[in-house]
């Protein structure tokens, strides 16, 4: 199986799906075929919190064209009682715009018709919507592993919701300089440019197939087993193209159980396609959240101290937790330190992870706070950052597999030119405009989980079919995996055919956690290493003319207890700041970062100029805003909440060390689908204080901000 050939891992090969998509031959969720399909159209509660007293779907099922109307009182029983998933199990409300009722219709047009006329009463309860810091705070639960659950609780990835290291406070009091200081992230959706949808076809009495959006086809297909009662290999849940999800598609939410629910009421295909006012409640969210950061440093800029104290907005129904103050545990040296998560239970929607979750609102404040103790230290903020570089992870002891931060954070200061920079604020005028810069820094876990495995299909004619039941959300999955599985099969790209997407392929995690890669091209990696070890030594170095045909689990990766495994980065924003108006604009966005070895070198810039368009975004723009009267998102629609686009973005560059990491994978490679937007707004929020001397600590920063003062 020994040949000459070029490497393809390395190549910037285009996507190899990109044609397909260009034409509009891919299917998504919500397109697929089905014969004779029905549609969905939802009822959601008008009340924030109380009981459903009754339900008049009589002008509704009058309707032509109408088949059912789905309530608490007749809809199908489930299995689970879960607050988000099981949907029509009872009458209770827990927050506004749940659904209370469902319309299956002929047409969708006959469906949303039908739904406007269902006539829903209540008897109203008093509700509790509003962020605070204090009163009625929770301390979350300690789980081990990524989305550890609990009842009534799911803790994404927190393995301890505080950690302490030495006395922070006695630190603290003796401390040189100190800051202290308080920053707030706000309400912020994903919204993927394809909706959530889904398609549910029962195919027997106990078995239903779902087309349906997901980021993770195998954990989607057990947590919807679980709520329908049913064994998991009696559901088939297809999802081979996704149309962008940042976090919203990892976990299945209402609207894929409503679905299944429907077309076994009707015994029919049933289709449903939220809309966009919906899916700001229906699909998830980024929490608010709010950092009090405490650092304390001697008068030779090496900190002494560290304290994050976080507090976040979860559901009453399901508490939610993120990790939004762990990076504050693997940035910087100090010998004193402390974390602290704490929720505000609210009669909310369920939250959800988001792109760089937990780390992306932590680092904020964490990074914003060592650009204002640089500035009281009267240091350059590169320079500080570099004298406190840990010699290991600063709580476990552990060794980092790789960390090239520093080498990251000086190739950054040289692209941008930061050595000219006056660090006086409101130094520098252009044409009407304040221009500041700043930096901030970042870190992302970087693990290759375990539960994946990879069918290898040899033809004798050198073909190979590999599957794996991997997710593509836009982010290059079928090119990078084809890739990978080329250069273990030592074979051209061309004799590789990659199958993903669907539960009928070998279980795979999901797509998320800066997980993907690792994960999925380390099984492949370890399949196609056992596939050339039969055939050079059972098979003489050809492949049989019945061709060979393995599955293999990946085996657990052995330096994972034994290393930290990060990936890192580091931004540098240049603003401009309008005299005059106030207006925010980020000219120009530089990131460096340690991500291992690059497995596509085009496909991954996408992804990082996109996390760091992303982290412009969150920086400047996206807010949610709650009224706390009625417990609504007010602006949920893109009419009112705004996404950076084209006019909104400059100069965005990414670059990568990009040194092979020994520990991680055999692949060498680390995660960079969430470490690209962490760190951007800090670095954002820095520049701003440089050009106009504000130091504005609640995203988004917008120009009534920086006019008032």
């Amino acid at each position: 199986m020994t040949t000459t050939r070029t490497p393809a891992v390395g190549t910037p090969l285009s996507r190899l799906d990109g044609p397909a998509k260009v034409r509009g031959a891919v299917p998504y969720a919500y397109e697929h075929q089905v014969t004779n399909p029905a549609y969905l159209a939802l009822v959601l509660s008008s009340v924030t919190r109380g009981t459903v007293t009754a339900v008049d779907d009589a002008a509704a099922l009058a309707e032509a064209g109408v088949l059912a109307v789905l309530t608490h009182a007749n809809a199908m029983r489930l299995a689970d009682d879960d607050p988000e998933l099981a949907v029509l199990q009872s009458a209770d409300v827990r927050w506004r715009w749940q659904i209370v009722a469902a319309v299956v219709a002929e047409s969708s047009e006959i469906a949303r018709h039908a739904a406007s006329l269902v006539r829903v009463s209540y008897d109203e309860a008093p509700h509790d919507t509003e962020m605070r810091t204090d009163g009625e705070l929770e301390k979350p639960g300690d789980h081990v592993g990524l989305f550890g659950t609990a009842e009534g609780e799911l803790n994404n990835g927190m393995p301890d919701a505080d950690t302490e290291v030495g006395d922070v406070e006695a630190a603290l009091a003796r401390a040189a300089v100190t800051v202290d200081a308080t920053y707030t992230t706000p309400h912020a959706f994903q919204h993927p440019m394809e909706p959530h949808a889904a398609i549910a076809q029962w195919t027997a009495p106990d078995q239903v197939t779902i087309h349906c959006g997901s980021q993770g086809v195998s954990d989607a297909r057990r947590w919807i087993a679980g709520t329908l009662g049913l064994p998991p290999e009696h559901i088939r849940l297809i999802s081979p193209h996704v149309g962008g999800g940042f976090g919203a598609k990892t976990f299945p939410q209402s609207y894929a159980v409503v679905t299944a629910m429907a077309a076994k009421t009707v015994g029919r295909p049933v289709k449903l396609a939220l809309t966009r006012q919906q899916m700001f409640v229906l699909t998830g969210y980024r929490a608010p959240s709010s950092h009090r950061m405490r650092l304390g440093a001697d008068r030779d800029g090496r900190l002494t101290a560290i304290a994050h104290d976080s507090v976040q907005q979860t559901a009453r129904a399901k508490k939610y937790a993120e990790q939004v103050a762990v990076v504050s545990r693997t940035m910087w040296a100090a010998p004193h330190r402390r974390t602290t998560h704490r929720l505000v239970p609210l009669d909310v929607p369920v939250p959800t992870i988001m792109r760089g979750p937990g780390e992306a609102q932590g680092s904020f404040a964490l990074e914003s706070a060592m650009d204002e103790m640089a500035a009281e230290l009267g240091l350059d903020p590169v320079e500080f950052r570099v004298r406190n570089e840990p010699d290991g992870h600063p709580e476990s002891g552990r060794p980092f597999s790789s960390r090239r931060l520093i080498e990251c954070l000086r190739e950054g200061a040289r692209i941008i030119g930061w050595d000219r920079r006056d660090p006086t604020p409101r130094s520098r005028r252009e044409d009407g405009w304040l221009v500041g810069t700043g930096v901030a820094a970042g870190s992302y876990p970087s693990p290759q989980l375990p539960g994946n495995a990879t069918r290898i299909q040899a033809a004798a004619d050198g073909r190979h079919t590999v599957s794996i039941a991997a997710a593509d959300i836009g982010t290059g999955t079928w090119t990078t995996l084809t890739q990978i599985a080329a250069d273990a099969l030592d074979v051209e790209i061309d004799a590789v055919t990659l199958r993903i997407g669907e539960t009928g392929l070998p279980a795979a995690t999901s797509a998320g956690f800066s997980s993907g890669t690792s994960s999925w091209g380390g099984s492949i990696d370890a399949a196609a290493r056992e596939l050339r070890r039969l055939v050079d030594e059972e098979h003489g170095g050809s492949i049989p003319s019945q061709g060979l045909d393995i599955t293999v689990t990946a085996p657990v990766n052995p330096y994972a207890s034994r290393y930290e495994m990060y990936s890192f980065g580091a931004q540098f924003a240049e603003v401009r700041i309008h005299e005059q108006t106030g207006t925010p604009r980020v000219s120009r966005l530089v990131g460096v970062f340690d991500v291992g070895r690059v497995i596509n070198p085009k496909t991954a810039r996408s992804q990082l100029t996109g996390g760091m368009i992303q982290g412009i975004s969150m920086a400047l723009h996206e807010n949610g805003v709650m009224d706390p009267r009625h417990g609504q998102i007010v602006n949920h629609d893109f009419a009112g909440y705004h996404i950076a686009a084209n006019a909104d973005i400059g100069s965005v560059e990414a670059h990568w060390i990009g040194t092979p990491d020994s520990y991680t994978n055999s692949l060498g490679s680390k995660g960079l689908g969430e470490v690209c937007v962490i760190g951007t707004a800090a670095a954002v929020a820095n520049a701003v204080h440089h050009a106009t001397g504000v130091r504005v600590r609640d995203l988004p920063i917008t120009l009534d901000k920086l006019l008032r003062r």
